[in-house]
């Protein structure tokens, strides 16, 4: 159990997979202009990554190893994320309208979402468990969202205050996402 909350600390802080490893940066920059829009992105980017790190987990270690079609590896891993992102696209425009408008492109973004394939990747290179695959997805989405999440609510504070022109909207973003990793590779220390 300790090993699980000790993966969970690492993949969400220490080794945040946006901040410290840089995969899921494109809708981290475009969602964050509004905190609403970054609680949308949160929910479908975890429901994804645990969905999308299960599955490929799965046919990995039942259908590619056995079959010896490990090469087949991004192939399959990209077809299960593209599956359920259009399953979410569809159960969001049924269930919420108003937040499946809100993310706009940002949700067939999710497809193309280097954290997703890169979870799922990682999971099969460090030969995780189910178990260790299901925490680790969840720590990784979390990590992710809380990185997404702050930089949504300073990016809202940045319409308060007096910004340069030069620096307003994608250049301080990029200023703050910089900062916010310096703080997050604080943590790296941490467990050794």
């Amino acid at each position: 159990m300790s090993d699980y909350i000790l993966m969970m600390i690492s993949a969400i802080f220490a080794n945040n997979i946006l901040l410290i490893k840089f995969l899921g940066n494109c809708p981290f920059v475009g969602v964050s202009t509004s905190l609403e829009s970054a609680i949308g992105m949160s929910g479908a980017a975890l429901f994804v990554n645990v969905m999308a790190s299960c599955i490929t987990w799965m046919v990995y270690n039942f259908v590619l190893v056995p079959f010896e079609l490990e090469y087949l590896r991004t192939v399959v891993f990209i077809l299960v994320i593209a599956s359920l992102v259009q399953l979410v696209e569809i159960v969001l425009q049924k269930v919420a309208p108003a937040l499946y408008r809100a993310l706009g492109i940002y949700l067939p973004l999710i497809t193309t979402n280097c954290m997703i394939f890169g979870v799922a990747v990682l999971n099969v290179q460090q030969k995780h468990t189910f178990m260790e695959t299901l925490v680790y997805s969840i720590a990784t989405a979390i990590g992710w969202d809380l990185a997404l999440l702050i930089l949504a609510g300073i990016r809202e504070r940045f319409a308060l205050g007096k910004i340069p022109t030069l620096f307003q909207g994608f250049p301080i973003a990029l200023i703050t996402a910089g900062m916010m990793g310096l703080c997050f590779a604080g943590f790296l220390g941490l467990g050794q």
